[in-house]
């Protein structure tokens, strides 16, 4: 089992350099293990992992294995997990329309694509605090209650998902929406949805 989630860690890493979701050494990816957690290690780059740059933690953020000590952003992970039980694979990523946002402070909470609203309602963006830090992972945390994909003003964004496709897909999808939403503004500004249309949208969502 260990041996599969450090092969899928190796697997999505690459994609997400391959995306430019996760440029040099930016970001980090982690899946939820029983007790435990699997994370990238500090300093890794996500397109080039090997399995000697994942570690494990416990959830005091202790190194239980591995030979390189975990992400700095192993906080803002394990509070993830703690705040859902439903999430099971976290991506951490400082990919360029997401960092665009975030770095100008704006959250994503224009009703523009359906799928967008059904999937995440909007993205909300929690304020700065230093790359690392408890305070970072708190501030962070505040809205890991009602959403799966948070804005980290001046630094970049975190999805979570049931298992780490889905947080990956999470974390591709957020990207693609930010970039419509720019080039959206260039043609003139996207179309809104009306309170009818967002509601019409909401109902078919049986989390609702």
């Amino acid at each position: 089992m260990l041996q599969k989630i450090k092969q899928d860690i190796i697997k999505y890493g690459k994609l997400a350099g391959e995306r430019n979701l996760s440029p040099g050494v930016s970001g980090n990816i982690s899946v939820r293990y029983g007790e435990n957690i699997v994370i990238t290690a500090s300093g890794s780059a996500n397109g080039f992992l090997e399995e000697s740059d994942i570690s494990v933690i416990d959830f005091n953020g202790n190194l239980v294995e591995g030979t390189k000590q975990a992400s700095k952003e192993k906080l803002m992970h394990i509070e993830f997990y703690k705040k859902r039980n439903d999430i099971n694979a976290i991506c951490h990523f400082h990919s360029p329309y997401m960092s665009a946002y975030a770095i100008t402070s704006k959250a994503i909470d224009e009703n523009v694509l359906p799928d967008i609203i059904y999937h995440f309602n909007k993205i909300p963006i929690a304020q700065y605090s230093v790359p690392g830090s408890e305070k970072l992972a708190q501030d962070t945390a505040f809205y890991f209650d009602k959403y799966k994909a948070v804005l980290m003003a001046n630094h970049g964004y975190v999805t979570g998902g049931k298992d780490l496709k889905e947080a990956f897909l999470n974390a591709e999808t957020c990207e693609t929406y930010a970039k419509t939403l720019i080039l959206s503004k260039i043609l003139g500004g996207a179309k809104m949805l009306n309170e009818q249309q967002v509601e019409e949208i909401n109902s078919m969502n049986p989390k609702q």
